[in-house]
């Protein structure tokens, strides 16, 4: 076969991949920006059936949260960090506008006095920043804003979700078994049971190894199929959307959701220390938009 009609196979062949291979296309805006990930519009369904409730034990008063499952189209294009923000980057915008992120954040141990910088574990500029409230979320994506003028913004919860499905419906965008899942992601598992004396019960942790006490450095776990790394696990991510009890109203447009109780904001993904209960697609949480948690930190959407 000659090298022209081998080329010509390659470009036919890649027309018939899906669309979703598109939002793997990544870029920065500027050698300090987080690198960001092209997603595409489309429409899914947000939250969880009851199905999903009673495969993962879910408890009724709990789920009600993730509930009623809805359709969402989000029909403008935007992009989202193909990684978590890391401390390297956080600490850019540090240097840059002298913001002051606190002393006071929130461990499994609660000691007083950590921060971004000191959170109580070794971590280096490639980990994912953890100890930063909503408010100091904000103030760097209004940083980037004004550095590049884009529009950086933190992400809506129902764009967050469609991001992390990447085109699946299962409880994880590896599937609805728990098996896997130190491949995927960061959670609560038997290397954080040893060390901190979890509970190893399947309630409590996944029953694997993913080699990580605390966070791991961005990257490490096979990417879902938006080539997003991390959306499940490692650190939680805060969102733009205000507290809302259930999805009774809730925007079907991708929009983020700016009613409700705004003093405190959604998190998504699951953390480090989470069991796998939390560690889902579906699963909901909302803390203070001023306190600040060694498991919570984020990533970035931009709008196109």
């Amino acid at each position: 076969m000659s090298d022209r009609t081998c080329w010509t196979a390659l470009m036919a062949a890649l027309l018939l991949l899906p669309s979703q291979s598109l939002a793997q296309q990544s870029f920065r805006d500027c050698p300090h920006c987080p690198e960001m990930v092209r997603i595409v519009p489309g429409s899914f369904t947000m939250g969880a059936t009851p199905g999903e409730h009673a495969r993962e034990g879910i408890p009724v008063a709990w789920g009600q949260v993730e509930l009623p499952p809805h359709k969402v189209t989000i029909a403008h294009g935007f992009s989202l960090g193909r990684y978590e923000v890391t401390r390297g980057e956080f600490a850019a915008f540090v240097q840059a506008t002298r913001h002051h992120a606190g002393t006071a954040c929130w461990a499994m141990t609660e000691d007083r006095g950590r921060t971004w910088e000191k959170p109580g574990f070794p971590q280096t500029d490639r980990h994912p920043v953890v100890c930063v409230s909503w408010a100091d979320a904000t103030a760097y994506v209004d940083w980037l804003k004004r550095t590049t003028g884009k529009n950086y913004r933190l992400p809506s919860e129902s764009e967050w979700e469609y991001a992390a499905r990447a085109g699946t419906s299962t409880s994880r965008y590896w599937g609805d078994s728990r098996d896997g899942a130190c491949r995927h992601g960061n959670a609560a598992d038997l290397t954080g049971a040893e060390k901190r004396g979890w509970s190893k019960e399947p309630e409590a942790i996944f029953i694997c190894a993913d080699g990580h006490v605390h966070t791991a450095p961005v990257g490490q776990f096979q990417a879902n199929a938006y080539g997003l790394h991390d959306m499940l696990g490692n650190v939680a991510e805060w969102t733009g959307d205000c507290r809302n009890d259930s999805y009774a109203g809730a925007p079907a447009d991708g929009s983020p959701w700016q009613r409700g109780d705004c003093a405190q904001r959604m998190v998504r993904g699951g953390s480090w220390s989470d069991h796998p209960q939390k560690v889902r697609a579906a699963a909901r949480e909302w803390i203070a938009a001023g306190d600040r948690y060694d498991g919570i930190g984020f990533r970035v959407a931009r709008s196109e």
